[in-house]
This record gives C-alpha cells, sequence and structure tokens, in this order.
C-alpha cells in the first residue's frame, strides 16, 4: 500500500502539507530535520509554514508512513518509511539511512527483557550505525573502527 492509499484509507486528504513533506522526503537521500523540510519546501517555492511541517510529519509517523531516525546524540530527522517491518542503518560519517527488513519474530529477546525488568513491551525501534560503502572507501583504516 503505497502513502496515498494510507491516507484514503484512514478517511484524509492529500493536502498541500502532506504533499510537500512527502515530496521532500521522497528526494531525499538522507534523513531530514523539521527545519529542513521546511527551508526546502520553500525553495521550491511551497508556501508551508513550519508548524504545519511538524504536525504533519507527527501525523505520518502516527501512519507508520515516515520514521525517525536517531543519530549517537540526537534524532537526524525523518525518512519515509516503506511497508511492513522495517529497521534502519545509519552511516556515522555522511548521515545515509539505509531501511533494512526486520525480523518478524523478535520474541526471545522480548520475553528476555520483560522478565529481566517487568515492562510489558508494545512497541521497538532498532537501528545500527555504521559507515556506509562510499564513506568505508573514503576512510582509512575504516575496519578498525
Amino acid at each position: 500500500m503505497n502513502w496515498q492509499d494510507k491516507l484514503n484509507k484512514e478517511g484524509l486528504r492529500l493536502t498541500t502539507p502532506r504533499r510537500v513533506v512527502i515530496s521532500v522526503l521522497e528526494a531525499a537521500g538522507v534523513p531530514l530535520s523539521p527545519q529542513t523540510i521546511h527551508q526546502r519546501s520553500l525553495d521550491a517555492d511551497e508556501e508551508i509554514g513550519l508548524v504545519s511541517v511538524y504536525r504533519t510529519l507527527e501525523m505520518l509517523t502516527d501512519l507508520g508512513l515516515v520514521r525517525r531516525v536517531h543519530g549517537h546524540e540526537a534524532c537526524l530527522g525523518y525518512v519515509l518509511a516503506s511497508p511492513g517491518h522495517h529497521h534502519h542503518l545509519v552511516c556515522r560519517s555522511c548521515s545515509t539511512a539505509v531501511e533494512f527488513s526486520g525480523m518478524d519474530d523478535l520474541s526471545t529477546l522480548i520475553d528476555h527483557i520483560q522478565e529481566e525488568t517487568g515492562f510489558l513491551v508494545d512497541e521497538h525501534m532498532l537501528q545500527f550505525s555504521g559507515l556506509c560503502p562510499q564513506c568505508r572507501k573514503r576512510t582509512p583504516h575504516h575496519d578498525q573502527d
């Protein structure tokens, strides 16, 4: 199911802010902050406000159409999400984010975590970081990191 089908299924219209945010994220190769999405929309002569960007990102995240990607110290930004169970690899050098299929069965790990902590796990976020192939080529001694 694509993003427009998902919006329609939820009874939501394809408003200008939604169209612009999705378009900006589709064109990006790296996670984008709300401020960067807003600036790129202005650069494309699209009139949407920063508050609309934040609201749109929140709604698209709640629908599972967008995911937050985190760096070592903070949220790097947002990327479009594919349908299904996926996670991200993030390059710690250039911030490129690549999606990969997640394992459907993390039940053993979740059971262990619940038993050890007493928490009831109802969702998770799994993300790996490292060096992408391009940055590995540019970085000497990358295997020693």
